[in-house]
């Protein structure tokens, strides 16, 4: 995917900040279920993977903004990934990678729903 080519340590810092699934589910207790919440290509939340199929919308700042894990890295390595993207995009290289998730309604990532059912 775009990010995690393009700006591995913003992707690096979510994953830090965030318990692991199994950690919530065991805090939960009872029967835990964990279940896949896919990503509509037209999401309109401001997280990274909601621009799976839409790469462009993290050249702009507000997005980027948008997504607290971009607020963890300094100026420089921001600026260093989105120029890299800007290039991937405009070379046509992005899509020679990636341009197949442009089709695809929608992207089963990282966004998840826990449930646990007492036991």
């Amino acid at each position: 995917m775009s990010a995690a080519h393009a700006a591995p340590a913003v992707l690096d810092t979510e994953a830090r900040r965030y318990p692991s699934i199994g950690h919530i589910a065991e805090i939960l207790g009872g029967e835990g279920e964990v279940r896949v919440v896919p990503i509509p290509a037209d999401c309109t939340d401001g997280f990274n993977e909601a621009y799976y199929a839409r790469p462009e919308m993290l050249l702009d700042p507000a997005a980027r903004t948008a997504c607290s894990a971009w607020s963890f890295v300094d100026a420089a390595t921001s600026e260093r990934y989105t120029e890299h993207l800007r290039r991937d995009l405009e070379s046509g290289r992005w899509d020679e990678q990636h341009g197949h998730l442009r089709q695809e309604p929608y992207l089963q990532g990282s966004l998840v729903l826990i449930r646990a059912v007492p036991a």
